[in-house]
């Protein structure tokens, strides 16, 4: 048998195929890392786009039924998908018009990192209910 009849991979083959191996693997499961890190970290932030966008609509149905919308700050706990997310809300008058309040909505997942929300929402809200009755949206049925 003649060294150019063997039909099997030499030494050094094997060696090289197991090096290029040994490097794709580690970068392979890197990039599926990340990219499983970047999923949840949407999750997160769509869920508490939720939180915000609930504490916003919560806002707006009490404004409409006291007749007034809260100002200064407030901040709180709400549950969603089996965790505690934590709000932090301001509320304040713009200068050239006090009926126009903009109210801001921050949500972190925990209550110490209210200087890193992972979403902030901003709505602008008009405290003038006479204009909301003139349209006939008092909601009591009068006239």
């Amino acid at each position: 048998m003649t060294p150019t009849d063997s039909k099997g991979f030499t030494l050094i083959e094997v060696m090289v195929a197991l090096a290029v191996v040994a490097v794709a693997l580690p970068a392979l499961m890197l990039t599926l890392n990340q990219q499983i890190d970047g999923t949840a970290y949407i999750r997160d932030k769509s869920l508490a786009n939720i939180v915000a966008a609930n504490k916003l609509e919560e806002i707006r149905l009490i404004a409409k039924a006291t007749r007034k919308l809260p100002s200064g700050e407030g901040s709180g706990v709400r549950e969603l998908a089996d965790r505690q997310w934590y709000w932090w809300r301001e509320s304040t008058p713009q200068p050239d018009n006090p009926n126009f309040y903009r109210i801001e909505i921050s949500v972190a997942q925990a209550e110490e990192l209210i200087d890193e929300p992972l979403i902030t929402l901003v709505a602008f809200m008009s405290a003038d209910f006479k204009l909301d009755e003139l349209k006939g949206g008092s909601g009591d049925g009068g006239g």
